[in-house]
């Protein structure tokens, strides 16, 4: 009611449009102790006391969750745009995972990229490993440095590559590595 009352004298658009930007603010608020970061291109830069880092490429849809409630993000939901994920193994216990339309990735102790399109989820490896299943099912495959698989929806099996030196400079640019 209050929440209410404080907007009588304001007209439905300008109601409407501080709804909007409360939940847009709350979907995007960091988990925990995290430390949020604004990158002058936009980018946003989560630090977490329990020794994750996630830097998100500007406009990135995604969503935090603290599944074990621990006062720490251990997944994440990624809806479009890429992020990059780095796990430090000396500080982070526990997994942690990037759950995409098309795929989950999941780790611990590494650095990896994941980029969400309209129809493909592509998982880069940096540093460690990383495992890539779809949310479905189906045979997972490991990542390794400088490897790198491209999930699309369906049941083929999922095919790892080693990524072209230019592919991994573009994705690694775009979250300002």
């Amino acid at each position: 009611m209050r929440v209410i009352s404080a907007f009588l004298g304001c007209s439905f658009a300008a109601v409407l449009a501080a709804a909007l930007l409360s939940v847009e603010a709350l979907a995007q608020a960091p988990t925990g102790g995290c430390r949020l970061t604004n990158a002058s291109d936009g980018r946003e830069i989560l630090r977490c006391p329990n020794g994750v880092t996630i830097t998100a490429e500007a406009d990135a849809a995604y969503r935090l969750t603290d599944r074990n409630r621990d006062g720490n993000p251990d997944v994440v939901s990624l809806r479009g745009k890429a992020i990059l994920v780095d796990v430090d193994d000396a500080r982070h216990s526990g997994g942690f995972q990037v759950v995409t339309p098309q795929a989950i990735a999941a780790v611990r102790g590494t650095q990896w990229a994941v980029d969400v399109a309209a129809r493909q989820t592509s998982v880069l490896v940096v540093r460690g490993a990383v495992t890539v299943r779809r949310p479905a099912g189906g045979e997972p495959v490991v990542l390794n440095p400088g490897e790198g698989v491209d999930v699309t929806s369906g049941t083929a099996p999922l095919v790892v590559r080693r990524w072209p030196a230019a592919r991994v400079a573009a994705l690694l640019a775009r979250l300002g590595q």
